[in-house]
């Protein structure tokens, strides 16, 4: 085949698949395969999260070819509908865990209440201190849980879903990629705190991260993300009633 003749080939088939709602599934799985290859071959260095290029290569993507989001979603949602399944999936590891998990379940729980109230408190305070508007104080809050969590907690709270979603995403990602350096500055050497530090800052994006480098790791960061998902769901949107009676 003449290069000409191939790069014929890929036009028609890219006004196909753009088109079409494929374009958005086989867009997002072609991206983080190829980030996920290259991650892999350099032995998974932090810089090189997989979730990160992959959202800056979609981006780059739409921006150039003047796509449209909701026409990427509408096919990309089928991926979206598969983060409740894999979520659920964290739970095999866990069950393997589970003497250790009877033993240590109120340190577990209270070192979820602390971190999850260290991470939304932080992030609350800081924003006001720079003046942020409330609704965006809003959004900020739920910011260390699972996006589809966080966007209705922010909503519950008066904030706004769309910007709590990217909130949610930007915290995962800098706790996947920072997390490692903060671990050996702090001198954190076991897996299983490591885990769960990610899952609980970090939700998904880290207990992705955390099983990449160890399974007990990535089993601590699974349940530190199924705690923060339920506690921020009971907790945060009693913060509203709670203002309510302070003088």
């Amino acid at each position: 085949m003449t290069p000409a003749a191939a790069m014929q080939d890929f036009v028609q088939l890219w006004v196909y698949l753009s088109a079409t709602p494929l374009f958005g599934l086989t867009a997002t799985l072609g991206a983080y395969l190829i980030a996920l290859a290259v991650s892999a071959r350099l032995g998974h260095p932090t810089w090189a999260n997989p979730v990160l290029w992959t959202v800056l290569a979609l981006a780059a993507l739409l921006l150039a070819s003047g796509t449209p989001y909701p026409s990427y979603f509408s096919g990309a949602q089928f991926i979206h509908f598969l983060l409740g399944p894999a979520v659920v999936a964290l739970g095999w590891p866990l069950w393997q865990r589970r003497a250790q998990l009877r033993r240590r379940w109120l340190a577990l729980l209270l070192a979820a209440l602390a971190g999850g109230a260290a991470a939304s408190a932080s992030a609350v305070a800081i924003g006001w201190a720079l003046g942020l508007p409330a609704e965006v104080l809003a959004s900020l809050a739920p910011k260390s849980v699972t996006a589809p969590v966080a966007m209705g907690i922010a909503e519950q709270l008066g904030g706004i879903p769309a910007l709590a979603a990217v909130l949610a995403v930007l915290t995962g990602l800098v706790g996947a990629i920072s997390g490692k350096a903060l671990f050996t500055v702090m001198r954190i050497r076991r897996t299983e705190v490591r885990g769960f530090a990610l899952g609980t800052a970090s939700h998904g994006i880290g207990a992705a991260r955390a099983l990449q480098v160890h399974a007990d790791a990535g089993a601590y960061a699974g349940l530190a993300l199924g705690l923060q998902v339920v506690l921020a769901s009971l907790l945060l949107p009693l913060l509203p009633l709670l203002a309510s009676w302070l003088p």
